[in-house]
């Protein structure tokens, strides 16, 4: 079954595809509306060697009515979404969310 998996953040990066899918994903930008981006500081070590970087947006609901937040969305494998669950730390959790287009997709929130 494919799933899509909407990213604003280092699933985009090429060499984090290839360390977390096995492979590069096309795909297409799309937007998220009511979210503003945040940050978060990692500490996984993996993670922050994975994408070069301990400072990872994340994504926090808003009232704004013009808020949105740009990214890509990939048409990943059921194993595939489990691998970004693996790779993305307990700072995110996973929901369905509608995008700017009208599909609906995957995307990694701040875990309150």
């Amino acid at each position: 079954m494919t799933e899509l998996l909407f990213s604003y953040g280092t699933l985009q990066q090429p060499q984090v595809q290839r360390a977390t899918f096995g492979r590069e994903v096309p795909g297409h930008r799309d937007a998220i509306v009511g979210y503003d981006l945040g940050y978060v500081t990692i500490t996984d070590p993996h993670v922050v060697a994975t994408s070069g970087s301990d400072r990872h947006p994340t994504l926090r609901p808003t009232e704004r009515a013009d808020a949105h937040v740009d990214g890509m969305v990939f048409a990943i494998s059921d194993a595939e979404l489990a691998a970004a669950d693996a790779y993305e730390v307990d700072d995110y959790r996973r929901i369905a969310v509608p995008l700017r287009s009208g599909a609906t997709a995957w995307v990694y929130v701040f875990a309150d």
